[in-house]
């Protein structure tokens, strides 16, 4: 994976003489952050300007890839949040129906003498 981040400027090693990557602990930390980016879902365009901060707004003017960049990280909060709803619903039954067959395990084992 990390030449595929790399291919798209995602991570940037350095390089020895020899054309080995060399990782810094920052590197590391950044491959872990995009890997759990790609891993929920968010799309590669969007994880590079996440990366980066943000260019200074020049007074009122603003810019029309600022506003589609705003919508798109929007829409991806919204899904985001959607889907952490989701999940900690399905948690949350996993682990009420794990206590229900722990229970009726419990109530099935003979009590000891």
């Amino acid at each position: 994976m990390p030449q595929y981040y790399e291919e798209r400027g995602l991570l940037t090693p350095q390089r020895t003489p020899s054309g080995y990557r060399h990782y810094q602990e920052a590197d590391v930390e950044q491959a872990a952050l995009v890997s759990s980016l790609v891993r929920s879902g968010l799309p590669t365009r969007l994880i590079m300007p996440l990366l980066h901060e943000p260019s200074p707004v020049n007074g009122d003017e603003t810019d029309d890839e600022d506003d589609e960049l705003i919508a798109l990280f929007a829409a991806e909060f919204a899904r985001l949040d959607s889907q952490v709803t989701c999940l900690s619903f399905s948690r949350d039954a996993v682990q009420q129906h794990l206590r229900r067959l722990h229970t009726a395990r419990a109530d099935l084992d003979p009590e000891p003498a």
